[in-house]
Parts: C-alpha cells; structure tokens; sequence
C-alpha cells in the first residue's frame, strides 16, 4: 500500500510540476503578441502624422505661388498686355463708298449673274495636257463647239453680261484708279474712287502712299 502511495504522489507532482510549464508559455505568447499590437498602432500613428505633416508643405507652396501671382507690378504688366492684344486684333474697318440706290441694285444683280455663269473653258481642254485652261473663241470648220451643239460647253456671249453702270467697278463699288507716286492721291475722288498700286512701286513709295491715303481717307485695294 505505501508504495501504490509513493507512485500516486510522484504522479500527481509531476502533473503539477508540468502545468506551470504550459502557464508560462501562454504568457509569454500573450505578452509577445500584446508587445507586437503596439507597435503598428504607433507605426500606423508615424505615418498619418508624417502624412499630415507633408500637407501643409503643399499648402505654404500654394500660398507662395499666389503671393507671387499677386505682386501689382505683375498685374499691371497683364493687364497692359491684353489690352495691347486686343488693340492688335481689332480689324479696320474697310471704306466704303458713296453710291446710290440705284447702283447698289445694279451690283447686287451682278453678284447673282456671276454665281450663275459657267466657267469658260477652252474646246477640248480635258483632251491635252498643253492646252490650258482659258477662253479661245473656237473657229474650226468641223468644230461642234462653233457650231452650238448642245453636248457642248457654253460660250461667251452677250447674255452673261452684267448691267452696264456696273461694268469695270470693284466688287466694294469704287473705281479703281492706278497709282504710282504720292501725289497721284491729289487726283482721287474719296467718295467714289479707291487707290490701287502700280505693280513696278517699291515698298519705301508703297508705305508713303498708305500713310498719305490714310490721312486723305482713301482707299487702297492692294497694300
């Protein structure tokens, strides 16, 4: 019996003696774990501070971009350039003439006789590459354009014409008048007539000439 007693004892020490064992390892686990949580709540902290930290960086580059966007130097520079840009895009306005209604009618009707002529064009000019396009009168013996066939192009006759108060004026209605030296402007009628300069005047008489008309309120078509 005293044995069955000695063994029952060492059992129940030994038991007791392995149950701390499995304690203590549970601690430290628990306290490793407690240990690792910690440290990325304050990591995770670092970095939204870090974060909130950059963002004022970025908002004192803005303020200073703007204090420098507001200098009053700056401002008036701006405002001076776009008021310069917009004097420059501002088209002049063209001189017209002084007509009368009657001559206003007349090429008003010349506009729509031009849009309804054809385009004369030289017989068999789709044929050869060396005949140009341009108007010959044709005056062959066999030719069917002479002859007025209709599967031929038209011709120019007397019923495309304008009216004839019209004739010779600029499609604006002045009459042109060929200049080539300053004082050639003394001659031109403002009301009624418009400058057009000689192709053979060199650009230093071009710009006198413009200056000149400019101060006489007469028109040039090609300057």
């Amino acid at each position: 019996m005293a044995d069955e007693e000695k063994t029952t004892a060492k059992k129940t020490t030994t038991k007791k003696e392995t149950k701390p064992k499995t304690s203590t390892k549970k601690q430290t686990t628990k306290k490793v774990q407690q240990s690792k949580k910690p440290v990325k709540k304050e990591q995770k902290k670092t970095t939204t501070e870090t974060k909130k930290e950059t963002k004022p960086e970025k908002e004192d580059k803005k303020t200073t971009t703007a204090k420098k966007t507001t200098s009053p130097k700056k401002e008036e520079k701006t405002v001076e350039t776009k008021k310069e840009e917009k004097k420059i895009k501002k088209p002049k306005t063209k001189i017209k003439p002084q007509l009368k209604s009657d001559l206003k009618d007349k090429l008003e009707k010349r506009k729509e006789i031009k849009k309804r002529t054809p385009e004369f064009l030289r017989e068999e000019w789709f044929r050869y590459k060396r005949i140009p396009k341009n108007w010959r009168r044709p005056d062959g013996i066999t030719s069917k354009m002479r002859i007025n066939l209709k599967y031929r192009p038209s011709r120019v006759r007397v019923g495309f014409r304008g009216p004839k108060d019209v004739r010779g004026l600029h499609s604006s209605g002045f009459e042109e008048v060929v200049v080539h030296n300053v004082n050639d402007l003394d001659k031109i009628n403002p009301k009624t007539q418009a400058a057009r300069i000689g192709g053979t005047v060199g650009t230093r008489k071009r710009t006198d000439i413009g200056k000149k008309a400019e101060e006489l309120k007469i028109r040039v078509l090609n300057l």
